[in-house]
Order: structure tokens, then sequence, then C-alpha cells
């Protein structure tokens, strides 16, 4: 409705200042002609236009102002609306929602996650015990092995000669034999051996590869730490 009104006024505006136009016109040929009285009342009637002109202009302001504020009130009243609905989802959300029975999931959840944890890093410790219990297996071999062979015992010949341990006995205390006497000549077993060889007694039993062959030597080989 306000936009009706307004677009009136626009056209009586307009209407008025054409008539403003025709008063100047007929202002300006009466005065050539001389005619001062007409020139006068033709001039307050000009005045008078002009006036109605001016009021149109701020009647038309008048009202645009009110349409923006009209239009405001809309869109505040929509904003509302919105905001109403909004309001009502986030009540049925909330009074769906189980505050205690989330925060019971969240535990459990917390527990859970530190059990997983926990057990990862129980299976990767036996993991790396196993891989790290082969790999000193392996190392205690060699080095029995090497000092075996610093000792005079050759592992690989004992068990081609050896058909048991009976038999094997006597040539490993040969072997010791030697070796202590060689060990006496050199002024003894220096540091390192004497460690290898304490090393040795106490993975003796360990060991499944030479314990079958070096059975009868295991008293020697004591002997010969002790002596050292």
């Amino acid at each position: 409705m306000l936009d009706k009104s307004i677009r009136e006024i626009e056209r009586e505006r307009q209407g008025l200042q054409n008539q403003e136009k025709k008063l100047i016109a007929e202002i300006k040929k009466t005065a050539k002609q001389g005619q001062m009285g007409a020139v006068k009342v033709m001039a307050k009637d000009l005045i008078r236009t002009r006036h109605q002109i001016e009021k149109f202009y701020k009647l038309k302001s008048q009202l645009q102002g009110v349409s923006l504020r009209i239009q405001t009130l809309k869109s505040t009243q929509a904003m509302g609306e919105a905001m109403k609905g909004v309001t009502k989802a986030m009540g049925r959300m909330n009074r769906q929602m189980n505050l205690p029975s989330l925060q019971k999931i969240m535990q459990e959840f917390e527990m859970q996650n530190e059990k997983m944890e926990m057990v990862s890093e129980v299976m990767g410790d036996a993991i790396d015990d196993a891989l790290e219990g082969d790999e000193e297996e392996e190392e205690t071999e060699e080095l029995v092995s090497q000092v075996l062979d610093e000792i005079g015992i050759d592992i690989n010949q004992e068990l081609v000669n050896a058909p048991s341990a009976a038999v094997s006995a006597p040539a490993a205390k040969g072997k010791v034999a030697q070796a202590e006497a060689t060990g006496n000549d050199d002024s003894g077993i220096d540091s390192d051996l004497q460690a290898r060889l304490d090393n040795l007694r106490r993975m003796y039993v360990c060991s499944h590869i030479i314990a079958p062959t070096i059975a009868g030597a295991k008293q020697e080989i004591a002997g010969l730490v002790v002596v050292t």
C-alpha cells in the first residue's frame, strides 16, 4: 500500500513541475507584454506551486522511511520465527540426549582405549623379548664356539669323531689339559678370554648344540677357570 501511495505522490509532483514550467513561460510572455498586474498574480501561483512540489518531496521521503521501517520489522519478525524454530529443535535434541549415558559411553571408550594401548605395549615387549632372546642365543653359540676354538676344542671334529659323550670325554680332557699347559706357558689367559669363559660357564646349560660333545670336558673347563 505504501508503494502505491508513493507512486501517486510522484505523479502529483511531476504534474506540479509541468505546471511550474508553464507558469514560468506565461510570466515571461506576460512581462514582455507589459502586463505587470498579471505577472504578479502568476508569480504568486508559481511560488505556491513550488511550495507544493517541495511538500510532495518531503511526503515521499517520509513514506519511503516508513516503508523501510516496515521492511525492517518484517525481517526482524522472520528472524524471530527462525530463531523460534531453532530453539524448539535444540530443546528436542536436549531432551533426547541422555547425558549420564553419554558420559558412561565416553568413560567406557577411554577405558577400552587404555586397555588396548596396554595390550599393544605388552605384545610389543613380548615380541621384542622373543627376538632379543634369539639374537642372544645366536651370540652365545658364536661366543662358545670362539672360546672353544681358542682353548683348542674343535666342535665339528668332535661331533664327527665322538660317537657318544663317554667317548668324547677323554679327547676333550686332553684338549683342555693341552690348553692349560699352553696357558701356563703363555703366562695365563687374558682378561677377555677369562670373561668369555665365565660367560660360557653361566650359559653352559642353555647350549643345546655342544652339550653332547663337551659333557666330558665340562669339569676340565671349570677347573681351567679356577686355576686361571
